[in-house]
């Protein structure tokens, strides 16, 4: 795959701005991991081989099971691998980035809201939207993943 643009170095201002949002999430009362096992739901659905490689490598390094990480894609059939906390937030992750097809029913917004307080959902949500946005700009300009870099080199 090769880069088409670099959009951080070409439009630093929204690069910034995202980060921002980043930060905010990052400073939320919601656990890192939470976060980061979010961030990667979304980036499957989305496909973005980039983000995938990034918080797949995030969780590994803050310690989560490799059991547990390659099941993020089938979390609802894995059992007790995954706290009642972090499966509603694979839950709403997976309601809301698919928004077109959902519509984010009402059985989803009760469940996601008895697993989190108002603004924990309302920073849950920002995290979904932001990482939905940095996967169309990884996939739009072909971001290549950690993991090619090795190919790219030979």
């Amino acid at each position: 795959m090769t880069n088409r643009i670099d959009y951080a170095k070409i439009s630093p201002v929204g690069y910034k701005a995202f980060g921002g949002v980043y930060v905010h999430v990052q400073n939320s009362s919601l656990s890192k991991d939470l976060i980061n096992l979010v961030y990667l739901r979304v980036s499957q659905i989305n496909g973005c081989a980039y983000c995938i490689d990034m918080h797949s490598r995030d969780l590994l390094k803050s310690g989560i099971e490799i059991d547990k990480l390659v099941l993020v894609p089938v979390w609802r059939n894995a059992g007790a691998v995954f706290s009642p906390r972090e499966c509603a937030a694979l839950a709403w992750a997976e309601t809301v980035t698919r928004v077109a097809e959902t519509g984010v029913p009402d059985v989803d917004y009760e469940a996601a809201s008895a697993a989190f307080g108002d603004k924990e959902l309302a920073d849950l949500t920002y995290a979904i939207g932001l990482m939905g946005a940095f996967n169309r700009l990884g996939i739009s300009f072909r971001t290549p993943p950690a993991a090619a870099a090795p190919a790219r080199a030979a």
